[in-house]
């Protein structure tokens, strides 16, 4: 890779990458993310590659290895290019059909492309598919068509051309003025407005400061961002230095969990790359005194240091715990410095506003920035979108759009014709919002009014066959385990509201576990340090609040209303039974008898029975019933 040492040699590049390059030239997108890796995307590459190869047609057609375009439901992913050919689930035995009938003879696979379930008809085309259609794709879209490893694709779409227009039209002051016009808010769970941040850290006195990228987010769903680090690296970068121009830091981290070794692997090589071109290092695209570079730093993935104060103790070796923030991070931060810390939607959002324009940005989302850099929710927001949803993924939505349209225009609505439930969002310590909210504003305000956050973009759908104590108690299980234990309230707090739902959930709560559970949760909300232990109580507060009968139904009636707590349920043998025996071969504990071809002589021994659920998934005749108010 040439040294790039002037904006001028920068377009000149650009201009040779682009002329060089057919735009009309067919080349086939696979989704390489690490959702596709269980189903062997690597191998398809291989394959297509050598496919393409055995037929003559490795020098007129590319296979390019991308990151997640977002439907991961669907995986692994095939796009050809130019024509937009979308075909999912292929497998790397499809790949010669694929080039046999679809790039030799133009013809389609049917049995691989997108069946509308609303509809019945199958789609073709990419832009068609209502996983797609409905969204807004201004952060995810270049992931179908960029190799994350290779800097030309990134230079070859108007990469780092933000950063040349910043630096050769914009003052640093400039530049924060533009941010805070835009309404940029932290992706990462806070909402902060990007711009008061980079202020504030700019005035900060001191010669040194630091930027930081979050990429380990604490939540270890927020794959949004795993996902961007994984497919368009460098437009990361391109925000930190930019950042980095603004608020006058020579040196950024990004701070990355170990456990993303596709996303750590692939912004270290960006990061190689951009410094062997010269857009890190001395003199940045020939501007003098501006000097910026960048090191990964892996973390341990503890879900705490997704907090600033305890990211920053593990990059400087100690111990991830949080601190009080009397003195906030943008005054003293990393190493007692000035330091400024987005996480990785945001430093992505960056490119686009400086190139794009303030006034684009602020025509997205909901509310009025013009005057106030809380005054709204700007922009375009990635969610994983998961649960009992029939098509889950990554959705790139704008800001204010409602749920039912996220959950039901783009997620195809709930999976297995169940009713819907709840959506939880925020990740791990959001809130649970029912029915009642579907057409509720999606935005960080409206959210957090109704109980629940935005967090850095988690989105789980419940249907009918969740218990909402069950499921408040599963998070405040990973939440107690994540604790750091340096608060009391934090520490001790998650440990009794599991004991609590613990005991609600097995049949052994008395009248005063709602009031003492509802008490401790407002006490661990108030009284710890960071905002783990601060929001943890979110799960509960919200299912108290708006399922708060499903908890009364435990402990009142000793029944689990979605026939999910074992020790409140009981399987039985119904007279639909045939005797096809079905149920007696699968059970794993010989906790069934019977005679074949005798339905009424099959019975389950209820002292065998640990309520596994295989007789009742595996019966095809409704025959197995499950009944609750009974304790064992």
């Amino acid at each position: 890779m040439q040294q790039i040492r002037s904006m001028k040699e920068l377009e000149s590049f650009r201009e040779g990458l682009v002329k060089g390059r057919d735009p009309d030239r067919k080349f086939i997108s696979v989704c390489t993310g690490t959702g596709c890796q269980a189903y062997k995307c690597d191998d398809l590459v291989a394959n297509l590659r050598a496919e393409i190869k055995r037929v003559g047609l490795d020098a007129e057609i590319e296979t390019k290895a991308t990151g997640c375009p977002g439907f991961c439901e669907r995986g692994t992913l095939v796009t050809i290019y130019p024509e937009k050919i979308f075909y999912q689930r292929v497998r790397p035995e499809h790949a010669t059909e694929i080039v046999e009938r679809t790039l030799v003879k133009g013809e389609i696979v049917e049995e691989l492309l997108f069946v509308d379930d609303a509809t019945g008809k199958t789609i073709v085309n990419e832009d068609d598919v209502p996983f797609y259609k409905q969204q807004q794709q201004e952060l995810l879209g270049p992931n179908r068509i960029l190799d994350p490893t290779s800097l030309d694709d990134y230079l070859a779409i108007g990469g780092y051309g933000a950063l040349s227009k910043v630096l050769n039209e914009l003052k640093p002051d400039d530049v924060i003025d533009q941010i805070t016009a835009s309404g940029l808010r932290g992706r990462g769970g806070g909402g902060f407005p990007a711009g008061v941040k980079w202020r504030t850290c700019r005035d900060a006195p001191g010669d040194i400061r630091y930027v930081i990228c979050n990429a380990d987010e604490g939540d270890p769903g927020a794959f949004m961002d795993r996902c961007l680090l994984e497919a368009n690296p460098h437009s990361i970068l391109e925000g930190m230095i930019i950042g980095a121009y603004a608020i006058g830091a020579a040196e950024g981290y990004v701070y990355v969990r170990n456990e993303y070794p596709v996303a750590a692997a692939n912004v270290g090589l960006a990061v190689d790359k951009a410094r062997e071109a010269g857009l890190l290092g001395k003199n940045i695209l020939g501007k003098k005194g501006f000097d910026f570079d960048v090191e990964i730093i892996r973390g341990g993935g503890a879900f705490v240091c997704g907090e600033s104060t305890a990211l920053m103790a593990s990059i400087e070796g100690f111990v991830g715990e949080p601190r009080a923030k009397h003195i906030h991070t943008v005054e003293q931060g990393l190493n007692d410095k000035p330091t400024n810390l987005n996480n990785v939607e945001t430093w992505a959002n960056v490119p686009l506003i400086m190139n794009k324009g303030v006034d684009w940005f602020t025509a997205i989302g909901t509310g009025d920035v013009s005057e106030n850099p809380w005054g709204g929710s700007k922009g375009t927001k990635i969610f994983s979108l998961v649960g009992k949803v029939k098509n889950t993924g990554l959705v790139e939505v704008p800001m204010g759009i409602t749920l039912r349209k996220i959950i039901y225009d783009i997620g195809g609505g709930v999976s297995d014709g169940k009713k819907f439930k709840g959506v939880q969002t925020g990740g791990p310590s959001g809130g649970c919002l029912p029915e009642a909210f579907l057409d509720q504003p999606v935005d960080f305000d409206e959210l957090t009014k109704a109980g629940s956050m935005m967090g850095s973009g988690g989105m789980i759908v419940l249907d009918e066959d969740t218990c909402m104590v069950d499921f408040a108690r599963y998070f405040l299980n990973f939440l107690r385990d994540e604790s750091c234990g340096k608060c009391t309230s934090c520490r001790e707090g998650l440990e009794q509201m599991y004991q609590l739902t613990d005991d609600i959930c097995e049949g052994r709560a008395g009248p005063d576990h709602l009031g003492l559970l509802n008490e401790l949760a407002e006490v661990v909300k108030d009284a710890s340090l960071c905002a783990l232990g601060q929001t943890a109580a979110n799960p509960v507060l919200s299912t108290l609040r708006y399922y708060r009968d499903e908890y009364e139904a435990h402990i009142y009636r000793r029944e689990c209303p979605a026939k999910v707590c074992k020790p409140l349920i009981r399987f039985s043998i119904n007279s639909e039974c045939n005797g096809c025996n079905l149920c007696l071969r699968n059970c794993p504990y010989d906790a069934i008898t019977g005679e074949k071809k005798k339905g009424d002589t099959y019975k389950i021994d209820q002292e065998k029975c640990t309520q596994c659920r295989i007789c009742f998934e595996s019966c095809k005749f409704d025959a197995v019933s499950i009944d609750t108010g009974v304790m064992r």
